[in-house]
C-alpha cells in the first residue's frame, strides 16, 4: 500500500472536532523545555546527544572511530566489516584499530578549513576540507605550482573566508544551499532524479521541495515535514514515552515520518487500520508508532473531557495505576483492567469505586479483582445469580467460602491454603470498604463473614514437604561452576564479567539460603568483619526488615569480596551504582539483578551440564538421572535449611538463620514423616552400645523408645529417670560413668561437642584453682566420653559402605527429631494411667 492509498484509508472526517482547538490543546500540553540540549523546538528538529542513556544513538565502541551507531551494543559497519577480517580479538580491536578519515554518513560537514585572523571561513566542507570556492582556487594554485603543499597555501592564499550560504529550502534541512535550485547538494541530486523519473508523479517544484525529509544524521529526526496537528501529535508522544522512562529511538521516529508525513492527524486513525503497515515494517518503527497512537488516544479523549478513569475498563498507563514491579512504581509496560468481569452489577460499581479511592498498585488491584471474580463465579450458581444485593444471605456467603475453601491452581493442582485465605480476606476488604463508604447500604447484614467460613491450614505430605537439592547434586552442580553464565548475554557487560557475577550469586544462594530478591538486592557493602569474622548484610523484603546480619563462612565472603573488587572496575548503569550486582539496563524495573535473570541463568547452566545423577538407582543399581526442573535459585534456600536441620542445629538456632517469624514455618524444615522415623529406629536399635563401648543392641523398635528416655549424650535405661522423663538422674549426666548409658552413632556431634565443653570447663577450673577433685573429675570424663566416641567410630568403620550409610542416614533422621522435640519420645507411644478401683 503507497503512503497515498494509506492517508486516505486512514484519515477520517473531523467535523466533531475542530483541528484548530485539538492544535490548541497540543500545543497547552508540551512541554516547553522538553530535552533542551537535544530538542530544537524552532526548527521541529532532534539531535541525540550519544552520551544520554536515554538516547538509542551512541558512538561507535572502537576507540578511533567517531561514526555514531543506534545502539551501544553494535559496532559502525566499517569497524564490524574489518574486525571480520582481522585476526584480533574483540577487546584488542576496539583499542587499536583507526578507521580511515572519511566523511562520514549522516553527519554535517565541517566548516571549510580557511581562516584569517581568527575567523574561518563557514561554507561547508567539499573537498579536502575546503569549501567548494576555496577548493576551486585551490585547484587553480596547483595547476600553476606543481607539487605545492596545501598546508602553506592556507597560511599564506590572499583568500578571504566566505560568509554562511542561506540553507536548504526544504523545511528543517540544516545544509547550505547552492545555486540555482535553491537546494543543498544532497537535495539537488534528489531532484534532477525526480525529474528524470517522476518517481511520485507530476508533483511541481514546490509540491515536491514539502514532500522530502530534511538532510539529518543517524542521531536525528525531524518532525518538519509533518502537518502542524501530526508535528504536536508526535511531539506528544515522544514526550510521554520520555516521561515513562522510554528512550527516544531517532531511526525508529524517522521511520514513523517516513510512513505518515502525508497524514493531518493521527487522532482519527484506528489500531487496526495501523496494522496495514505491519508488513515488511520496521519493528521498532511499528512499536512506536504504535504507542504514539496510544498516547494520541488518550490525549484526544481527554480533549474530549473523557476521563481514563471513567471507564469500566481501565488503560492501566492512561489512568496512572503504579507498577508493582518497580520499586519507584513507575509503569513502562501496558495492560488493561476490566471491571466487567462480573455479572453482578452491584460488584462492578464495588470495585471500580474502591480502585478510584484507593489506587492500588497493579499487583493488588489484580489480586482484589481475582478474589471478586471468584465470589462473582460463586453467586452466579446461587438462586438470583445474586444480582439482587438486598435478597443475599447467609447462606449465599457461605456458598462464596466453599469456592474459596476449594480454589485450584490454573493447572488443576491444589492451592496452598494461605494463598486461599488471602483472597478471601481481599474479598472481604472490597466489601468493607462498601460498607464504610456507604455503598452497600440495602446488603443485609448476614451476607458476612462466619468463623465457620474459615479456612484452616493444612499439612502437605510430610514425604513431600523438601525442595531441597540433595547435597551430591549439589556437588555436582559445584564442579560445573564454570559453565554458569556461559553465553548469557547481561546488557554491556563483557562474557567474563556476566559469569563471575552469575558464579558468585550462586554461591551466596548456596551457602547462605537468602531468597533470589535478596541476593539481588545486596549492596555494595554487604560484608562486615570482626577479627576473622564475617556477617553478612542483607534486606529481608518479604518481612520488611532491612539490615540483617548472617554469619557467614570466609570462604563465602572472599567469594563476594572478589565480585565486588571486580563490580567496582565495571561500568554499570548509574541506578545500579550501590549494588553489589547490577541491573541489567538502566530501563529495567528495579535497579539490581532481577530474580528472573537469576533464574534464567541457573535454568540455562542446569541444561547445559552433561549429567546430572540423582540419588535414586535403578535396577542394575545405576543412578538415573536428575530433574533438572527442580533446579531454580529458591530450591537452594530450602537446601540451606536442610543442611542446618539434618546436622542436628537447634531448631531455634535455625529459625534466627532463615530470619523466620514464626518457629512453625521452620519445624517444617525438621519434619520427619512416620515412616522415616521407625526406618531410622529399626536401623539404629542395632547399632546402640554401653558406656564401654561393647554392643547392647534393643530387641526391638518399641524397646528402643520404651524402654528408654532421650538424655544429652545418648539414651538411658535406669527406671525412675524413664518414668521422670529423663529429669531424674542421680549423677547429673555424668553418663559416660553410668551403667544405663545407652549411646548410638546418632548422638556422635552431641558427645563431641559436650567433650569440648568440658575441656572449656577443665582450662577455667585451672585458672579458679579448683580442687584436684574437680580437675580429675573433669578429666576422667573426657577421657570416658572420648573412649566411648573412638569405640563407635571404629564399630563404623567396619562395616560395608552401604550399612555406614544407613547409619548416617538415620542418625540425620533422629538429630532433627530431636532437635524439633527437644528430646522427647520418637514415637507416637501414648501413656495409660490406670486408675486404682474405688472401694
Amino acid at each position: 500500500m503507497t503512503v497515498h492509498a494509506l492517508s486516505e484509508a486512514l484519515v477520517r472526517d473531523p467535523t466533531n472536532a475542530d483541528s484548530a482547538e485539538w492544535a490548541a490543546w497540543l500545543r497547552d500540553n508540551l512541554e516547553s523545555n522538553w530535552r533542551p540540549d537535544e530538542w530544537d523546538a524552532e526548527h521541529w528538529m532532534f539531535t541525540g546527544d550519544p552520551a544520554n542513556p536515554r538516547t538509542t544513538t551512541a558512538k561507535c565502541p572502537v576507540r578511533a572511530c567517531t561514526r555514531l551507531v543506534n545502539s551501544l551494543s553494535t559496532w559502525c559497519e566499517t569497524c564490524q566489516r574489518e574486525f571480520t577480517k582481522s585476526s584480533l580479538s574483540e577487546a584488542d580491536f576496539i583499542v587499536t584499530f583507526v578507521p580511515q578519515p572519511n566523511r562520514r554518513l549522516g553527519q554535517i560537514p565541517e566548516p571549510c578549513r580557511l581562516e584569517r585572523d581568527g575567523v574561518r571561513c563557514r561554507r561547508e566542507s567539499w573537498s579536502l576540507g575546503l569549501c567548494k570556492a576555496h577548493a576551486s582556487t585551490w585547484a587553480q594554485w596547483l595547476s600553476r605550482h606543481p607539487g605545492a603543499e596545501l598546508e602553506p597555501w592556507l597560511a599564506t592564499t590572499t583568500s578571504r573566508p566566505l560568509p554562511d550560504l542561506i540553507t536548504c529550502i526544504v523545511a528543517g534541512c540544516p545544509r547550505q544551499q547552492t545555486q540555482p535550485l535553491a537546494l543543498c547538494q544532497m537535495h539537488r541530486n534528489r531532484w534532477r532524479t525526480h525529474s528524470r523519473q517522476r518517481l511520485t508523479g507530476d508533483l511541481d517544484f514546490d509540491s515536491w521541495t514539502k514532500s522530502q525529509l530534511p538532510y539529518i544524521g543517524m542521531q536525528q529526526f525531524s518532525l518538519a515535514p509533518l502537518s502542524e496537528v501530526l508535528r504536536l501529535e508526535l511531539l506528544h508522544g515522544l514526550q510521554k514515552r520520555d516521561a515513562r522512562g522510554g528512550k527516544i529511538d531517532p531511526q525508529a521516529v524517522r521511520w514513523t515520518v517516513l510512513n505518515l508525513q502525508h497524514l493531518p492527524s493521527l487522532a482519527f486513525v484506528t489500531p487496526q487500520e495501523l496494522d496495514t503497515l505491519e508488513r515488511r515494517a520496521y519493528s521498532n518503527g511499528l512499536a512506536f508508532l504504535r504507542e504514539v497512537r496510544w498516547a494520541v488516544g488518550v490525549a484526544f479523549e481527554k480533549f474530549r473531557g473523557i476521563d481514563p478513569e471513567d471507564k469500566r475498563t481501565w488503560d492501566l498507563v492512561a489512568v496512572g495505576v503504579p507498577s508493582s514491579a518497580s520499586i519507584s512504581g513507575r509503569r513502562q509496560h501496558a495492560g488493561s483492567v476490566s471491571f466487567n468481569q462480573f455479572s453482578q452489577p452491584w460488584l462492578r460499581d464495588l470495585t471500580w469505586e474502591w480502585a478510584r479511592a484507593t489506587r492500588p498498585k497493579s499487583g493488588k488491584l489484580g489480586h482484589r479483582l481475582r478474589a471478586c471474580r471468584v465470589a462473582s463465579q460463586a453467586l452466579d450458581q446461587r438462586p438470583g445469580g445474586g444480582m439482587d444485593i438486598a435478597a443475599l444471605q447467609f447462606a449465599d456467603m457461605a456458598a462464596v467460602a466453599d469456592a474459596f475453601r476449594s480454589l485450584l491452581k490454573k493447572d488443576g493442582t491444589a492451592m496452598q491454603s494461605k494463598t486461599r485465605r488471602d483472597l478471601q480476606a481481599a474479598f472481604h476488604e472490597i466489601l468493607d470498604f462498601g460498607r464504610e463508604e456507604g455503598l452497600l447500604d440495602r446488603m443485609s447484614g448476614s451476607f458476612t463473614r462466619h468463623n465457620s467460613h474459615r479456612i484452616p491450614d493444612e499439612d502437605p505430605n510430610e514425604d513431600e514437604i523438601g525442595k531441597a537439592l540433595p547435597e551430591p547434586v549439589i556437588s555436582q552442580l559445584d564442579s560445573h561452576l564454570d559453565l554458569l553464565g556461559h553465553d548469557f548475554i547481561y546488557g554491556l557487560l563483557e562474557p567474563e564479567d556476566v559469569k563471575a557475577m552469575f558464579q558468585t550469586a550462586y554461591t551466596v544462594l548456596r551457602d547462605t539460603g537468602r531468597r533470589p530478591w535478596e541476593v539481588g538486592n545486596l549492596s555494595l557493602n554487604c560484608i562486615d568483619s570482626d577479627n576473622g569474622d564475617y556477617t553478612l548484610i542483607w534486606n529481608n523484603h518479604k518481612a520488611r526488615r532491612n539490615r540483617r546480619r548472617l554469619p557467614i563462612t570466609a570462604a563465602t565472603a572472599h567469594a563476594i569480596l572478589r565480585w565486588r573488587e571486580r563490580r567496582l572496575m565495571l561500568d554499570v548503569p548509574s541506578r545500579s551504582v550501590n549494588y553489589l550486582f547490577p541491573a541489567i539496563t538502566d530501563g529495567s524495573g528495579i535497579p539490581h539483578l532481577n530474580s528472573g535473570n537469576l533464574a534464567r541463568a541457573i535454568r540455562a547452566w542446569a541444561d547445559s551440564i552433561p549429567v546430572i545423577h540423582s540419588e535414586v538407582l535403578d535396577e542394575d543399581s545405576n543412578p538415573l538421572p536428575f530433574d533438572r526442573l527442580l533446579i531454580y535459585p529458591y530450591a537452594f534456600r530450602h537446601s540451606y535449611a536442610q543442611r542446618h536441620a539434618d546436622a542436628g542445629v537447634d531448631v531455634d538456632v535455625l529459625r534466627d538463620l532463615m530470619d523466620h517469624r514464626s518457629i512453625q514455618t521452620t519445624l517444617g524444615y525438621f519434619s520427619v514423616s512416620l515412616k522415616r522415623k521407625r526406618e531410622a529406629v529399626e536401623t539404629m536399635r542395632h547399632h546402640v552400645v554401653d558406656r564401654h563401648g561393647r554392643p547392647a543392641p534393643m530387641g526391638s523398635s518399641t524397646a528402643y523408645e520404651a524402654r528408654s528416655v532421650a538424655v544429652p549424650f545418648g539414651n538411658c535405661v535406669e527406671p525412675s529417670n524413664i518414668k521422670a522423663g529423663g529429669k531424674k538422674c542421680p549423677i547429673r549426666f555424668q553418663c559416660a560413668g553410668c551403667g544405663f548409658y545407652r549411646p548410638d552413632p546418632s548422638y556422635l556431634p552431641a558427645v563431641e561437642d559436650h567433650i569440648r565443653s568440658l575441656k572449656a570447663d577443665r582450662e577455667v577450673a585451672l585458672a579458679m584453682d579448683a580442687a584436684n577433685f574437680v580437675v580429675n573429675n573433669l578429666d576422667e570424663q573426657v577421657e570416658a566420653f572420648r573412649g566411648v566416641v573412638e569405640r563407635m567410630q571404629g564399630t563404623l568403620e567396619w562395616l560395608s559402605p552401604e550399612d555406614r550409610e544407613a547409619v548416617e542416614e538415620a542418625s540425620k533422621v533422629l538429630r532433627k527429631i530431636r532437635a524439633s522435640s527437644g528430646g522427647r519420645t520418637l514415637l507416637p507411644l501414648t501413656v495409660v494411667t490406670h486408675e486404682e478401683p474405688t472401694r
